[in-house]
């Protein structure tokens, strides 16, 4: 207990997020004025301002939820006899764990409807700019289980929550239409506009590619990578109802789960519906729609469902 009080009392300290808002808020307004001036539509103001909202509250549930996620990964590292010594190289690879479970979480978040419906926000947008980055679901923290495996190979509690920090900030600049693509060997190594706006597209080569949050490289050695070619339709492949309300945007998809689990007659179609790939058959009885290729297409509600 002394050694997670100590912890805590150092995790304000390390606490990077409230000082880099005022940056980014200020990198939104740089990108609108250049867009604006070489007159390339990319911000609605509606749907900017849904993000910004996202992201504000985002910043307020993280203070609150950050002792309880410390805490929770702090428990496992207590459990372990092993340590990685605190040196500079310690954080080089550390950011390559977080990276590597990141791209895991973030490939299975698209995969499995229960960890989709902690996502989908964050690919609601039918726009492509910096405020798409702030799109993040007030549920993703959740996701913290996956990174208990970085945890339990004896990276110091606090290693990990500064290099998190900064694996979560380079996803801002890569939420971009104006930088188009790096020299190659940026491009082969790391996450590039280019490549995450392959991510968020609905072209069909497009869907479900891309996974990396820094590394790129993890996508090329899973068979996940796709270059950027033809230009880039952005959004989820069901229209949203109401696609300015964040509240709606972080909970449709939770809403369509539930009604959808009232619906079940056994257990294994509630598992299915909670684990089965979004898109996919909800009900056994329901028949895979042919427009769906199951597991390949992200859809926010059940695509067994009309469209909203």
């Amino acid at each position: 207990m002394d050694q997670i009080i100590l912890y805590l009392d150092k995790l304000e300290a390390y606490s990077i997020m409230p000082y880099a808002v005022p940056v980014l808020l200020s990198l939104v307004v740089v990108e609108w004025i250049i867009s604006t001036r070489k007159k390339i539509k990319i911000y609605d103001p509606k749907d900017s301002a849904a993000a910004t909202v996202i992201g504000l509250t985002n910043v307020g549930i993280g203070l609150l939820l950050k002792t309880i996620n410390f805490t929770f990964l702090l428990f496992f590292f207590t459990l372990i006899p092993w340590r990685i010594p605190t040196e500079w190289w310690t954080f080089i690879l550390c950011f390559i764990a977080i990276d590597f479970f990141r791209y895991w979480a973030h490939r299975i978040a698209h995969e499995q409807r229960f960890w989709w419906a902690t996502h989908v926000t964050h690919h609601s947008s039918k726009e492509y700019n910096f405020t798409v980055s702030f799109r993040l679901g007030w549920t993703q923290y959740i996701k913290i289980i996956f990174f208990v495996p970085v945890i339990l190979m004896g990276f110091d509690p606090i290693v990990f929550f500064l290099c998190h920090q900064i694996a979560v900030l380079y996803q801002f600049w890569i939420h971009s239409p104006i930088i188009q693509k790096l020299p190659a060997p940026i491009e082969f190594i790391f996450v590039t506009p280019s490549n995450h706006r392959v991510h968020h597209g609905t072209n069909p080569q497009y869907i479900d590619k891309n996974y990396g949050s820094t590394f790129i490289i993890w996508d090329r050695l899973f068979g996940t990578f796709e270059p950027e070619g033809e230009k880039v339709v952005y959004g989820i492949t069901k229209p949203i109802k109401h696609p300015y309300n964040p509240v709606y945007l972080n909970f449709h998809e939770w809403m369509d789960i539930w009604s959808d689990l009232r619906k079940c007659k056994s257990f294994k179609e509630g598992w299915n519906i909670l684990f089965g790939p979004p898109g996919g058959p909800v009900l056994e009885t329901a028949p895979l729609p042919e427009n769906v290729q199951a597991g390949k297409d992200k859809i926010a509600p059940s695509a067994a469902k009309p469209a909203a």
